[in-house]
């Protein structure tokens, strides 16, 4: 007779209520609950073993019914920047990439929320690739902690930003995206400021307005890259379903609920949308809601044949928004030399 081998609970799936529920049912102390998630959350424990105020009784139980899907780093490289890129092994063997973009005055973490990317923005490198599926909650926590760890053995400094920018929409994976930054910024979790998170979207209306619905904290970015339809149409497909009226009204909306300023994020492309026309357009958008703008360095990749405008084509086209009372800040590319930098994350092998 073949004896089939009981299905682990994947322990950080459950919220601290069904936790107590599981362990009483299997008769333990209910406050052990509150221990256990402790060590899962606030000390960012992937290991049983590791809980030493637990006894060992309850330690093997906790072994015989659950397991934790930590994330382990796979490879990291370091940039000539001090940019370090890490890719990331899941617990079904799919693979992302993170990275920690070191400055002066803060270390951030950039963290993807899917395994690959359905949007097919044909500037960047995770648009070329399929979507595997959705990041689950601990996954992108587990970013953060890894990203955070390097930031303090490598340059002796505590992670301060993050940034959900890397492989993904994470739109499209609202309750992950959400629960993830539940997790990162709750006094029994990471406990980090909202304010140091910023959600980095293609443009999803429907979802911007369900953000100003939950008034969430963060920060909100949108990657928009043309203030004009018809250009936005050729580089971010998803725009044909998400035209620049309906994500005004979005943003509207989410600004009325949340009163959040929104950053827009604009690349400028070499003779696609560096003329003084595409920066005018830019600035009536810009007039929908409170709002900055960063002006990033385009970051080549090798299935698309865009070009970064001159610097000094990028330098009238900020300064004309600034003439026009718009905060523009020019974000010069981190981590280039590695394949590190906005846009160009993207894994070669990914695992069903």
């Amino acid at each position: 007779m073949v004896v089939q081998q009981r299905k682990l609970i994947d322990i950080r799936s459950l919220s601290l209520l069904d936790l107590k529920d599981k362990l009483t049912a299997m008769g333990e102390q209910g406050f052990r609950a509150k221990q256990v998630y402790e060590w899962l959350w606030s000390k960012s424990c992937t290991d049983f073993d590791q809980m030493t105020n637990l006894s060992k009784a309850l330690r093997e139980t906790l072994k015989d019914n659950f397991e934790i899907r930590d994330v382990k780093i796979r490879e990291s490289q370091v940039s000539s920047d001090k940019t370090i890129k890490s890719s990331f092994t899941l617990y079904d063997g799919n693979v992302i990439e993170g990275v920690l973009i070191p400055t002066p005055d803060r270390m951030t973490a950039c963290v993807s929320s899917q395994v690959g990317c359905s949007l097919t923005c044909k500037f960047c490198a995770t648009g070329y690739m399929e979507r595997k599926r959705n990041l689950q909650a601990d996954e992108i926590y587990d970013q953060v902690v890894l990203i955070a760890k390097q930031a303090e053995e490598k340059y002796n400094q505590p992670l301060t930003n993050i940034v959900y920018m890397g492989m993904g929409e994470p739109l499209l994976n609202y309750s992950g995206m959400m629960k993830s930054v539940e997790r990162i910024t709750a006094p029994d979790g990471l406990n980090m400021a909202a304010k140091r998170i910023t959600v980095s979207t293609a443009g999803i209306a429907k979802m911007i307005k369900k953000l100003g619905d939950d008034e969430v904290r963060f920060n909100l970015a949108l990657s928009l890259h043309a203030a004009n339809d018809e250009k936005r149409n050729q580089i971010m497909p998803i725009n044909e379903q998400n035209s620049l009226q309906a994500l005004a009204d979005a943003l509207k909306y989410y600004y009325a609920k949340t009163k959040n300023p929104v950053t827009f994020e604009y690349i400028v492309f070499h003779h696609f949308n560096d003329e003084l026309q595409d920066a005018k357009e830019l600035a009536r958008f810009c007039k929908h809601v409170p709002c900055k703008v960063n002006i990033i360095e385009y970051n080549p990749i090798a299935l698309a044949d865009f070009v970064n405008a001159d610097a000094d084509k990028i330098d009238q086209f900020a300064a004309y928004l600034r003439s026009q009372d718009i905060v523009t800040n020019v974000r010069r590319s981190r981590g280039k030399d590695i394949d590190a930098a906005c846009g160009q994350l993207a894994i070669k092998e990914t695992v069903v």
